[in-house]
């Protein structure tokens, strides 16, 4: 499906004079009766701009034409290995009226407030979606990004708000994707990665443990160089992170390749990478990933 200039003028159009047509089209959207179909799962983020990231490489401005990034999206949307999408409320709103989440794993993206850079920035309140609307909304899992600095306190309401999302989620039966990364504060005072397999490692430990239940909490987690032994801490499944595209695409996906050889390893959830590849072509990216995720659920057949 691509979005003819007809369509993206019907969907401005329906937010201005139709909105019932959003909510009508969860209720009536067809769901899958199992989230994976062969063990595998490989899902297409855009979630970013709803915390203030917009720009990508050395383009402040990559990712802010919402028309670009649907039909970016109805590309990937297109390969049938793609089994879904993460996404904030106002871009999920939009593929649902378009059709595009029929038969597909809709995720909502729930804690969206810690916006990039800002001084607040791990204290990441839940401004998306909640429990309550994703039952709502008919969809099929929330995510929420967990950044653990320990010395950096507002990592504390942000590990009891996501220790209480997955509970709801669990006792709701619904998928919870719990984003665990490991910060740090550079030379500056900024917030970025900690790249110490040690922290990942702890990380993915605490993410595991939130809640009462775990029957129903997904990890999503970095390809770190070190994943046997991260993968090898829960028995839970884990989901590998794409991040922004790097200046080497073939190690990204031989980074992939290797991780979804662990057993605990289910599946890809990459936005940027492919979404906004280098050469500008999604198809092809989208095309290769789905491959290496195919190709890691025969080996477990």
């Amino acid at each position: 499906m691509r979005l003819t200039d007809e369509k993206f003028r019907e969907l401005i159009e329906i937010r201005v004079s139709d909105p019932q047509r959003i909510s009508q089209a969860y209720a009536a959207r067809k769901r899958r009766s199992t989230l994976t179909r062969d063990g595998v799962m490989f899902i297409v983020a855009t979630d970013h701009t709803a915390r203030a990231m917009v720009g990508l490489g050395g383009d402040p401005y990559a990712m802010a034409d919402r028309r670009s990034m649907l039909d970016r999206l109805l590309t990937a949307l297109e390969n049938p290995r793609v089994d879904g999408v993460l996404a904030s409320a106002d871009i999920m709103d939009d593929l649902v009226v378009l059709g595009a989440l029929e038969d597909r794993v809709a995720v909502g993206t729930m804690n969206r407030g810690g916006l990039a850079g800002a001084t607040w920035e791990l204290d990441d309140r839940f401004t998306a979606y909640d429990t309550a609307h994703l039952v709502r909304s008919n969809l099929d899992a929330g995510k929420m990004l967990l950044r653990i600095d320990y010395t950096d306190a507002g990592t504390v309401p942000t590990l009891a708000a996501a220790a209480q999302a997955v509970q709801e989620l669990n006792d709701q039966h619904i998928m919870a994707m719990v984003e665990p990364i490991p910060y740090t504060k550079n030379e500056a005072g900024a917030a970025v990665w900690d790249n110490d397999p040690v922290r990942l490692v702890q990380a993915v430990g605490v993410s595991a443990a939130l809640g009462g239940s775990s029957a129903y909490t997904w990890l999503k987690i970095q390809a770190t160089a070190d994943i046997h032994r991260v993968a090898q801490v829960t028995t839970q499944p884990l989901l590998i992170l794409g991040g922004a595209p790097g200046p080497d695409p073939e190690a990204t996906f031989a980074s992939w390749e290797q991780a979804l050889a662990e057993p605990t390893v289910r599946g890809l959830v990459v936005g940027r990478a492919l979404i906004y590849p280098p050469d500008g072509d999604v198809a092809a990216a989208v095309g290769r990933a789905a491959d290496l995720v195919t190709s890691a659920a025969k080996a477990r057949s």
